[in-house]
């Protein structure tokens, strides 16, 4: 008997001691531990962190809050718990917001039971309450920074596009959307790189990126190349490209694509003007060059051609058998006079009177002599003038010489097998001026001697049958015409000289 008191008295000790150390445990947790009953509708106990979590100081004033008034800060969310609890009898990490001393609602996850008495009623519930407050405000900065960098790439005007590891598009931004032509929900999760550029190509961008020689291990810095939209387009575009690790593996690959195709426009467009402005520089020596010679020579000729003409009459008056000799003397003599008047009309020193012109009229007039010349009789002439292209202001007479000259040329390039010379005119997109373009099908204009066309006594005819001034005098009166004369050509296929004028309203001609 003594024994089993003994044991008796020891089992009450160590559940005294149980009881103490729970107690000493709910005090220390940094956990909020409370005891609800129903029946008062107040707490029957809880920890310090639980009075610390609602921002109180001393446990009185929690103990006398009203559970369902002033415990939660939503109304709601204690009759959804308890309706929870009541149905499931207990819940886990139930996330509500309790409400704070201070009128501040403070989330929490919950993680509860009830309590019955013997009869099994619900008379209460205890459980655990974690506040989440630091945690949500660290999900929504990282949700707003998200947000931020999302935002941020969505609105980049180059085409930033994401894949993992596998190669699948897993980001593909509007920029992207609408340069290539795909949506994002289409390609997203469904399409691979090599949808957007071949697979070898997929492989060699791979390759340079993991090497060490494009800026670095997983880095690859303005590399070209061409994409294809989704309407079979070739694009060129310049790669910036990275691959993401974690844990020094190999997760995704970013890439920014920049569109070339305007810069590349610009580039081209801005090497033809520095083409053409040396060509005008170039030719406006050769005009100031070739004027002071013209000018030199032309009284010596005058005087030359009229001692030769009074000779060749003294000739003829007397049957002097070397009036022959002397008629070539002043046939040459007029035909050195020809060419300096084209020289002096090359470089401009000739006064010219402008005045509001039809371009149409003025190609219409050449043609009504030319057609009928035996070179144009084998060639198909396509007439596509604008009946509404606007006037111009020059000289009608000297660009009527200038597309004479230039349907001339095109006649004598397809005059071997015959062809088909297409003459357009209309107002360019610009609303300032207008062009003319005549198209050969003749065998085109090699490209060794593209630069020379234009200069002067350059010619590819045989000797005695071309000046080489027909191309250098028609470039110098479009350009006192305040005009370009541009020349594109494909050897063995065509050539197009387009002459662009600024035009003139006709509502003040």
């Amino acid at each position: 008997m003594t024994v089993r008191r003994k044991q008796k008295k020891a089992f009450v000790s160590t559940e005294t001691d149980t009881a103490a150390i729970f107690q000493a445990v709910a005090e220390m947790a940094d956990v909020g531990i409370f005891d609800v009953s129903l029946e008062s509708g107040t707490l029957i106990d809880c920890n310090p962190a639980f009075i610390k979590i609602l921002g109180y100081e001393h446990k009185k004033e929690v103990m006398q809050l009203d559970v369902q008034k002033d415990l939660y800060a939503v109304s709601e969310d204690v009759h959804c718990l308890q309706r929870l609890l009541k149905r499931e009898g207990s819940v886990t990490k139930h996330e509500i917001a309790l409400a704070g001393k201070s009128g501040a609602a403070v989330p929490v996850l919950i993680t509860a039971k009830v309590s019955r008495n013997e009869g099994g009623d619900i008379i209460g519930y205890q459980g655990l309450v974690i506040d989440i407050s630091e945690r949500l405000t660290i999900e929504h900065d990282l949700k707003e920074k998200y947000g931020f960098l999302t935002s941020l790439l969505e609105s980049s005007v180059d085409c930033i596009v994401a894949t993992d590891r596998k190669g699948i598009i897993i980001f593909f931004n509007k920029a992207a959307e609408k340069v290539l032509g795909y949506r994002a929900d289409e390609v997203i999760g469904s399409y691979h790189i090599s949808r957007l550029y071949s697979l070898a190509m997929a492989k060699d961008i791979m390759h340079k990126l993991r090497s060490n020689d494009y800026g670095g291990r997983g880095k690859l810095d303005q590399f070209r190349f061409s994409m294809y939209g989704k309407d079979g387009v070739e694009i060129p575009v310049s790669l910036s490209a990275s691959i993401v690790y974690k844990d020094a593996q190999e997760i995704a690959t970013l890439g920014i694509f920049t569109d070339l195709r305007e810069k590349l426009k610009m580039e081209k467009e801005l090497q033809e003007t520095q083409l053409r402005l040396l060509q005008a520089e170039k030719m406006g020596s050769l005009g100031s060059l070739a004027a002071g010679v013209a000018h030199e020579v032309n009284n010596p000729l005058g005087g030359i051609l009229i001692y030769a003409s009074l000779l060749q009459e003294e000739f003829e008056a007397v049957g002097d058998p070397r009036v022959e000799e002397m008629k070539k003397i002043v046939d040459e003599t007029t035909r050195c006079k020809e060419i300096v008047r084209s020289l002096l009309e090359f470089g401009r020193q000739t006064e010219s009177r402008f005045e509001p012109m039809d371009i149409n009229k003025a190609i219409l007039d050449g043609l009504f002599f030319l057609e009928k010349q035996v070179i144009f009789h084998d060639i198909r002439i396509i007439k596509a003038l604008d009946p509404d292209v606007p006037f111009v202001q020059g000289n009608p007479n000297q660009l009527k010489q200038v597309f004479m000259n230039i349907m001339v040329n095109a006649a004598e390039a397809m005059s071997d097998t015959g062809g088909q010379l297409t003459i357009t005119t209309g107002k360019r997109k610009d609303g300032t001026s207008v062009f003319i373009s005549f198209k050969d099908t003749g065998p085109g204009i090699p490209p060794n001697i593209h630069s020379k066309i234009f200069d002067p006594f350059f010619t590819t005819k045989e000797v005695g049958k071309g000046t080489g001034l027909g191309l250098s005098t028609s470039y110098g009166i479009v350009q006192s015409h305040h005009g370009t004369i541009e020349v594109k050509s494909k050897t063995g296929k065509h050539t197009v000289f387009t002459i662009i004028l600024p035009l003139v309203d006709r509502r003040k001609v």
